[in-house]
């Protein structure tokens, strides 16, 4: 039996679709050890991580795959296309905005099964890295520690340091589930599932030229750090058909 559809502002969906309108549906397996193969890597400067210009063409899943089935912004908070990220956010900041959207921060597989795709691509776009895809590898501005944390002169300094671009500026900066600058633009807080040492951890680089790959995770950074970089989307549950029905 066909799905029940409602028409909105002459777009149809599903009447239990399982995900909100403003959200992208993930429905697939999460390798939990991986094997990306670099095979050419690019020049570093001294302080830089490494940055991989082209990886294998398959990749070796070494854990037995996790069912996944949730939903994630389509684009960086506040998720619309044309917006400017928000940045400056603690992991706490994100976590309690999340919420007040009736959503909650992604967990770090979540995030980066919906970063590599089913094919398990080490960057949203592919395998090879692409700095005119994402908005990645720009050159580092230093940061001026008593503007940033001066409460009048913080504003001020983000604006300066600021290289990010409007959320969906870049059209190939999509992975293959349909979800919007995934690597480079701003960091992104979302919850270290191993809690250690922190139960916050971020994904997906920013502008800068570090890694900007799906599965590395920086685990630094505590749950009240905010910087000028540290930016977020939200993640929620899927509902089935059953569970969106009413009760009789």
């Amino acid at each position: 039996m066909a799905a029940l559809v409602v028409v909105t502002s002459g777009a149809a969906q599903p009447l239990h679709a399982p995900c909100p309108r403003d959200m992208v549906e993930i429905d697939g397996d999460y390798c939990p050890d991986l094997d990306h193969v670099c095979v050419t890597q690019l020049p570093r400067e001294k302080g830089e991580p490494p940055r991989c210009a082209e990886y294998a063409a398959t990749s070796i899943c070494r854990g037995r795959p996790k069912k996944k089935h949730f939903c994630i912004d389509r684009f960086e908070f506040p998720n619309e296309r044309g917006a400017r990220p928000v940045v400056m956010k603690s992991w706490q900041d994100a976590r309690d905005a999340c919420r007040r959207r009736g959503k909650r921060l992604c967990g770090d597989s979540e995030w980066t099964l919906a970063c590599e795709g089913p094919l398990r691509a080490p960057y949203p776009y592919g395998r090879k890295r692409d700095e005119a895809a994402c908005n990645i590898d720009k050159a580092h501005v230093a940061v001026v520690p008593a503007a940033i944390l001066s409460p009048a002169k913080r504003s001020g300094e983000v604006a300066r340091l600021w290289q990010g671009e409007p959320s969906g500026a870049r059209d190939a900066c999509v992975s293959a589930y349909g979800v919007f600058d995934m690597t480079g633009n701003v960091d992104e807080w979302v919850v270290n599932e191993s809690g250690k040492p922190f139960e916050s951890g971020l994904k997906g680089g920013y502008w800068g030229r570090v890694r900007n790959a799906c599965r590395p995770m920086t685990t630094a950074h505590g749950e009240t750090f905010p910087f000028y970089q540290t930016g977020f989307r939200c993640c929620a549950n899927a509902t089935t058909e059953r569970e969106a029905a009413p009760s009789r």
